[in-house]
């Protein structure tokens, strides 16, 4: 995600007490959108910055993969989706 994205969100309250947060990052480069499911709602401005952690980690444990595996590593993050849009 470049400096230049903005990344808008829509929360959806659960049956289960869960949040389901849908969010877009706006960027013309690399379009994405995914999932973040929560155990509780929060403010926006935590959830913006529990999506920039996630997105930092996921861009992080990348950039250490084995170059000469073809695989991606795998992702235990079973409340966080990322696609390209």
């Amino acid at each position: 995600m470049n400096e230049t994205a903005s990344i808008r969100i829509t929360t959806k309250a659960l049956n289960s007490g869960n949040c389901q947060v849908k969010f877009f990052i706006e960027d013309e480069t690399n379009p994405q959108y995914g999932y973040l499911l929560l155990n509780e709602t929060k403010p926006v401005g935590d959830i913006l910055e529990e999506i920039k952690v996630r997105l930092a980690r996921r861009r992080e444990a990348l950039l250490q993969a084995n170059p000469f595996l073809s695989i991606a590593p795998s992702q235990d993050d079973h409340h966080f989706y990322l696609f390209s849009a």
